[in-house]
């Protein structure tokens, strides 16, 4: 089967042709997907290619990181655009943040001093507020006076005498059951409290999903697997065939289709090499496979905030991640080979193949169940991890599978965590995200490339000036539809549905 995108360009309610550049992106993960509905919003014809039966597979995506505040060993510059970035998703994608504060501690053992961590979060509550002062819409990580809070040893001895809040609302009261359970004599002060929220993966599939049902000008394809995309040039206009196979159910057998779009977008995450490589383009990169533990805490107090224990990376003292869910689930990231990492779980691209290699039993993972085993040990190391700084948490249990997955990290700096985009001179752009908060950061950057190269004029998108009107589509989603389908691609996937709900005081309250 063949089609020419081109033949079918998206139409006006008028009829009238808005853009005959068609554009064709490969991968839809929250990257993928993203770009796609950054370019369907504004009509421009788009084709999504998915491999997967669903969309935004991939890494543990948990954190949305406004302000970088979990990495100590990034920029400046890197924490602003994380910042940045983070305000921008929560305006386009409104239904997928938690809302709760974020708790930076210091171990006595970790060679760090938490005072370093105050000029950094003064620089970032400045630049929020004069983010709000140009945007009042930019307001959505709270009062700017508020962004962040220091608490010492005193303070949290007073706050751990207090009741715990029913329903938090001042950054003490979400400390409360913190103090109640953290060995504080363990802790180098002041202890920071930070207005990082938390992300869903479940609720961005689920937004990404709904909202492409609404919008004609995205066709998605979904179990379909790029076989071959090969560079053409028909009447002096270039383009691209892209080769794919679907599943026909009625033939029970594979069918190769082939599109032909004007412009092509790799956002294929850890396999990004892989399409380079069809391409014929050469790109240094980096590929780490991670996974986080889901656990419930049966004896859980209180409504908790994220709690994040710094450490050195990749050692047995690494940081420590207490990411809170409705009814007592916790995802659990710890930042050893034996947790979190794994040994030989970051590789490097070569000179004969830009996709890097990661060792089969990595790809067995990714492509199959983990053996019950291993999610039992890699588990209890990372409930003992946490217990070393809340001593209560050494009852949770196992919640269920692993969340997983490989991450992409674009060049040689395996500390990278913003970056969005990158181009080559033939029509043909990567979407190379490290972080979900990058996602709109890159198909802004897509869409200025479209327009620089002249193959769409800004009129497409004039009047629209706040990321609302950019998306509105998007952002009109109906809260209810975006958890009730979250829920289900949970249970799909095989796991807890409190995953994929909102931060549910009423639910975490015991």
């Amino acid at each position: 089967m063949n089609v020419n995108v081109s033949d079918t360009p998206f139409k006006n309610i008028d009829g009238s042709i808005r853009t005959k550049i068609t554009v064709g992106v490969v991968g839809g993960g929250v990257a993928g997907s993203t770009v796609a509905l950054r370019l369907a919003e504004l009509g421009i014809p788009v084709t999504l290619i998915e491999e997967g039966a669903t969309l935004v597979n991939g890494p543990p995506i948990c954190h949305l990181h406004a302000g970088g505040n979990l990495y100590r060993e990034i920029s400046d510059k890197q924490c602003v655009t994380l910042l940045r970035q983070s305000i921008d998703t929560l305006r386009v994608f409104p239904h997928t943040a938690n809302i709760r504060p974020t708790v930076i501690a210091v171990p006595l053992r970790d060679s760090g001093n938490p005072d370093t961590l105050l000029p950094r979060l003064k620089l970032l509550q400045n630049v929020y507020k004069k983010l709000i002062e140009q945007d009042a819409g930019n307001a959505v990580l709270g009062d700017p006076d508020e962004y962040f809070k220091v608490y010492q040893q005193q303070d949290l001895i007073n706050l751990a005498a207090k009741n715990l809040p029913l329903m938090p609302v001042s950054l003490d009261d979400w400390m409360v059951p913190v103090a109640k359970n953290l060995n504080l004599n363990e802790f180098k002060y002041p202890i920071i409290m930070v207005q990082e929220y938390g992300l869903s993966i479940f609720r961005i599939a689920a937004t990404a999903s709904l909202a492409f049902a609404k919008l004609p000008a995205c066709k998605v394809y979904t179990n379909a697997k790029v076989t071959h995309i090969e560079k053409s040039d028909s009447e002096n206009q270039q383009a691209w065939n892209i080769s794919f196979q679907r599943f026909n159910e009625q033939l029970n057998d594979h069918q190769t289709e082939n599109i032909t779009v004007d412009y092509l977008v790799n956002a294929c995450g850890y396999r990004t090499g892989s399409l380079d490589d069809m391409a014929a383009v050469t790109r240094n990169r980096m590929v780490e496979f991670k996974a986080a533990y889901v656990t419930q805490w049966p004896t859980c107090e209180g409504v908790w905030p994220e709690v994040i224990f710094h450490g050195e990376r990749g050692t047995p003292n690494g940081m420590a991640q207490l990411t809170p869910y409705p009814d007592g689930y916790f995802q659990l990231h710890g930042m050893t080979e034996d947790i979190t990492l794994f040994k030989k779980g970051l590789v490097s691209s070569t000179k004969q193949s830009a996709q890097p290699k990661l060792e089969e039993h990595f790809i067995s993972k990714l492509k199959t169940q983990w053996k019950p085993f291993e999610v039992t040990a890699r588990t209890q190391r990372a409930i003992n991890h946490i217990a070393q700084f809340v001593p209560t948490f050494d009852d949770a249990i196992v919640g269920g599978n692993p969340l997983f997955g490989a991450q992409q990290i674009p060049g040689n700096d395996p500390t990278l965590r913003a970056a969005d985009v990158s181009f080559e001179d033939q029509r043909y752009a990567r979407s190379e995200i490290v972080k979900a908060s990058s996602a709109i950061s890159a198909a802004d950057a897509i869409l200025d490339k479209l327009v620089e190269e002249g193959l769409i004029t800004k009129d497409i998108f004039a009047g629209l000036l706040s990321r609302e009107e950019q998306f509105q589509v998007t952002h009109a989603l109906n809260t209810e539809d975006v958890v009730r389908v979250a829920e289900q691609l949970a249970k799909n996937r095989h796991f807890p549905k409190a995953l994929a709900q909102p931060v549910n005081i009423a639910k975490n309250q015991k």
